[in-house]
């Protein structure tokens, strides 16, 4: 239900640009990233920091669409996002010295710390993709290009980034008792 949530705001972009244009879409974009704020607030909800992020740059950079009637400024939302994620990572990781892709796992990996390095140097090069590719669909291909990319290309990529991130913490992931126990009394 969370992942529908936090998809929302895009589909419904989608949408309005599908229907009617690029400008309505901007409008619907702002419009549903405020509900989505608005209703966590009344609901008594966390608002986490990456939704945070997402709506003041959505905000921004919609905003500044609509009064310029320029939609390059949306279209940069998402190399935006990538590069601020690409160098919280880093800050975090060497900066810091603490590794925030232990901190997605919430610790419940208990992989070795040169694993943990070597994936947020990962997630950082990913997420630097990302953003050159948006940038490759903002100047080089059409609106209608980048909406598909942005909507479908985006969520693509990011699920077969997280299902290697599984493949490569596998090893490390906590042995299940039961199956182990089960696994024992088969050898007996």
């Amino acid at each position: 239900m969370k992942l529908i949530f936090d998809l929302l705001p895009v589909l419904l972009f989608f949408a309005a640009y599908k229907l009617f244009d690029i400008w309505v879409a901007t409008g619907v974009a702002i419009a549903a990233a405020v509900l989505q704020i608005s209703y966590l607030k009344l609901a008594r909800k966390p608002v986490e920091p990456m939704v945070w992020i997402g709506f003041v740059i959505v905000v921004i950079a919609g905003g500044a669409t609509l009064l310029l009637q320029d939609e390059t400024f949306l279209k940069l939302k998402p190399t935006v996002v990538m590069g601020a994620m690409a160098i919280a990572i880093a800050v975090t990781q060497f900066g810091l010295g603490k590794n925030p892709v232990a901190l997605v796992f919430n610790n419940t990996i208990k992989a070795p710390d040169a694993v943990w390095r070597k994936l947020s140097v990962v997630w950082i090069a990913f997420f630097l993709f990302m953003g050159l590719l948006n940038l490759y669909f903002v100047y080089f291909q059409s609106t209608e290009a980048w909406v598909w990319y942005s909507t479908f290309g985006d969520m693509g990529l990011m699920f077969v980034f997280m299902i290697t991130q599984v493949y490569w913490l596998y090893p490390y992931l906590p042995q299940d008792d039961a199956s182990t126990a089960s696994t024992a009394e088969t050898k007996d």
